[in-house]
């Protein structure tokens, strides 16, 4: 499953990406034990890939950890770093649920484009 990255300000810090099958722990998925999770210098995270997913649907969710500190970093609530997830749902208030950001793994070549935002 190959994530196509687009939308990313700079080249500096890593891009922090987690897949995941779990609604209910969605999009902190740091408490799922089988997720997947990829760290990738942003200036080489123009394509992200999972190998050798079982059946399932999945969502991801990723954020761009620009200072490299491992936390997506906030000012009053608000991200102050670019963040995205799988089907690019509208964000509101606070972080889409798993269903929005969904998508079926059934074998095959999967391509699932995800356009980071920035607030600040």
């Amino acid at each position: 499953m190959d994530v196509a990255l687009t939308g990313l300000r700079d080249a500096r810090g890593l891009i922090r990406a987690c897949l995941t099958l779990r609604a209910d722990i969605f999009p902190d998925c740091e408490a799922d034990p089988a997720a997947h999770r990829l760290s990738v210098p942003a200036a080489d995270a123009g394509a992200l890939a999972f190998e050798n997913l079982p059946s399932g649907d999945y969502a991801v969710a990723l954020f761009h950890d620009a200072n490299g500190n491992g936390r997506l970093d906030t000012a009053l609530g608000i991200p102050r770093e670019g963040f995205g997830f799988s089907r690019n749902p509208t964000i509101l208030f606070g972080p889409p649920r798993f269903a929005a950001a969904r998508f079926a793994v059934r074998g095959g070549t999967i391509n699932q484009p995800v356009h980071l935002k920035y607030m600040l």
